[in-house]
């Protein structure tokens, strides 16, 4: 019988493109892909971006271990990167894998033995396209990362230095993986990079963001595609207007301001204004009434003072957004906010979160709300008793769909759930 591995992915979505990835190449060369309690190997894909996340993967690697007392641990990403001797340290661990060499990792687990049934394929290059179909691994979506590395540097960030320099795929691969991934029958597919904005710029040739969408924005066949996280001042008014023109781009923007007082976004090296970010989601909800704008939101900065937090919680309830994602601020060794004096106190970046964490609940109310009673499109998920709309809201339906089928669906009275029409 083949040899049997899984992947464990954390962090963010450019993480979860690079797992699939992995998945795909190792089961087109033999392996099969099991839940990580029963697998023979499993490759663990770190983040590093807090403090919680290196823990999350040390405890998650030694839960899988008591769990699974023989399994061969595999680490790659961002913690393996910037702690590889701590990470090397680690039970059950015989590989630690850099992201500089996270796209020959197939290859590597074939040469050193790790898997076995790999070893019988020569180096190979990363695969081109999908080779799965969605519902492998539970995935619904394709996750297709266009461009990784970051030349940013946002004083609290420590991925430029576990990701290297911006590095973009050339436009024709990745339309080539486009063309792949509809093939295998994706209907779904979401752009994804660690400064996503930046694509293009490295490669020299007049290659851009706004054009990669708008290439996108012209295709025939009935599949969505979902722009991830998109710095501010990348959000041109290009992008703004394909997809409120083009029935192929979702009505979804993930903007992350990070902070909503000057002196913040100052100390903390972000290129733009609250009041630039303002106009910006500002001018996008004007065009787009039922679009979903989410953000990313930092809480203890070093030197964040009482009216500081103040300004941000005012702020962020004049901001017309759908949700948020609430960072309590962690020191990252070696990046310039490490250095810094004034730190904030636990029970104050504790409570700060939790008073976030409720404007925006009260957003994420507020969007439902407002979709209440809609019908609109959804694509349907897991066992076909869910869906998620272009302007993604999850949603249970009232009878079961099979998985990746287009439907309409007319939203409750909370927008949780919804009455499928077709």
């Amino acid at each position: 019988m083949s040899q049997s591995f899984a992947v464990v992915t954390f962090g963010c979505r450019v993480n979860q493109a690079d797992s699939l990835v992995i998945e795909n190449e190792l089961t087109s060369r033999g392996a099969r892909l099991v839940p990580a309690e029963q697998a023979d190997l499993v490759v663990v894909n770190t983040c590093s971006v807090t403090a919680s996340a290196d823990q999350g993967a040390r405890q998650t690697i030694r839960r899988l271990v008591r769990l699974n007392p023989d399994v061969r641990v595999v680490v790659t990403g961002c913690y393996s990167t910037r702690r590889p001797e701590e990470v090397a340290a680690l039970p059950n661990v015989i590989g630690v894998v850099s992201n500089t060499d996270k796209e020959k990792l197939t290859p590597l687990i074939g040469a050193n033995g790790w898997l076995t049934t790999a070893q019988r394929f020569g180096d190979g290059d990363e695969a081109c396209g999908a080779t799965t179909v969605p519902g492998a691994g539970g995935r619904t979506s394709l996750t297709l990362r266009v461009q990784t590395g970051c030349e940013e540097r946002c004083s609290y960030c420590i991925i430029p230095q576990t990701r290297g320099r911006g590095r973009s795929r050339p436009l024709k691969d990745v339309l080539a993986r486009v063309e792949a991934a509809i093939a295998a029958g994706y209907k779904e597919i979401v752009l994804t990079g660690v400064h996503l904005g930046s694509y293009g710029r490295d490669l020299a040739d007049g290659t851009c963001l706004a054009g990669l969408i708008a290439a996108l924005a012209r295709r025939s066949e009935d599949v969505l595609f979902r722009i991830s996280s998109l710095e501010p001042m990348d959000c041109t008014e290009e992008i703004v207007d394909l997809v409120m023109q083009s029935p192929r781009l979702a009505p979804h923007f993930h903007l992350p301001l990070q902070h909503a007082a000057n002196r913040m976004l100052a100390a903390m090296r972000r290129p733009y204004l609250y009041e630039d970010y303002h106009a910006l989601v500002s001018r996008i909800r004007s065009a787009m009434p039922h679009a979903s704008i989410g953000s990313d939101v930092i809480v203890g900065f070093p030197g964040e003072c009482d009216e500081d937090f103040a300004i941000m919680e005012r702020r962020l309830r004049e901001l017309p957004l759908t949700h948020l994602h609430v960072f309590p601020y962690s020191d990252r060794e070696g990046t310039e906010a490490s250095a810094l004096s004034n730190k904030v106190e636990g029970v104050a970046i504790r409570a700060r979160g939790r008073a976030v964490r409720d404007i925006g609940a009260e957003m994420a109310r507020r969007f439902r709300q407002s979709q209440a009673g809609t019908t609109t499109r959804a694509l349907t998920l897991d066992e076909g008793w869910s869906a998620v709309t272009p302007n993604y809201l999850k949603v249970r339906l009232d009878r079961q769909i099979a998985r990746n089928e287009w439907i309409d669906v007319k939203l409750s009275e909370d927008a949780l759930s919804g009455v499928v029409m077709s």
